[in-house]
């Protein structure tokens, strides 16, 4: 067999591309619902290490460091394998998902909290002498500028976590690896595999581009 015929088979590509769709839905499925509460759980990870007391400070920056520094695939193992001896038993889709924001999560809160530290700091002080309260200072004033400053690393952030979704394949999720491994096994083909790698970079590309083009902006923006 020529390396056409092995490695990019229309005739194998067609026949098991409803099964690559069918994985690649799940894959966007997981990452979006990973991306949504990792965002969320990093903000609020952010406003604790900065702002809460001091138990809950080191509370938070302890989940931060121990999170950043376990391998994704480790602690995914760890949520759908260990956990059930604990009493607690998750499906494939939830331990991918709870696996993959909590450490989306504390990236995030890193992302987040240097974004509200360049904020500057007068502006705290002139919002609070004009009577408001903190929340509100933080809510209206602080965040939608620290938000703005953060896009491109959340971006990055996002653009990761969409490519660890492939790892849930090692928990028996059917996603787009998953599938594309299996059609490759009864095809006796790696196709599939290819066609798998094909699809993760039309979803992953715009991404990828999106990033530059606010990077561009930032550049554009801080330029005298």
């Amino acid at each position: 067999m020529d390396i056409v015929s092995t490695f990019f088979n229309v005739e194998v590509l067609w026949r098991y591309s409803p099964l690559l769709f069918k994985g690649l839905w799940l894959t966007v499925l997981l990452g979006l619902v990973s991306i949504v509460f990792g965002l969320l759980g990093g903000l609020a990870l952010a406003l604790l290490r900065l702002y809460a007391s001091k138990p809950l400070r080191v509370l938070a920056i302890v989940y931060i460091d121990v999170f950043r520094a376990l391998p994704v695939l480790v602690w995914l193992v760890i949520v759908y394998y260990a956990f059930p001896f604990l009493g607690i038993r998750m499906s494939p889709f939830v331990s991918a998902a709870f696996a993959l924001s909590t450490v989306s999560s504390a990236y995030a809160a890193e992302i987040y909290r240097a974004g509200i530290e360049a904020i500057a700091r007068g502006q705290f002080e002139a919002a609070q002498a004009i009577g408001l309260s903190p929340v509100f200072v933080m809510w209206k004033v602080i965040l939608p500028q620290a938000i703005r400053i953060v896009i491109p690393p959340l971006t990055n952030n996002s653009i990761n976590v969409m490519k660890d979704t492939a790892l849930a394949s090692v928990v028996a999720l059917p996603d787009l690896l998953k599938q594309a491994t299996q059609a490759q096994a009864l095809a006796a083909n790696p196709t599939p595999l290819i066609g798998a790698a094909l699809l993760y970079l039309l979803l992953l590309i715009p991404l990828v581009r999106i990033v530059s083009r606010f990077e561009k902006k930032d550049e554009r923006r801080g330029k005298p």
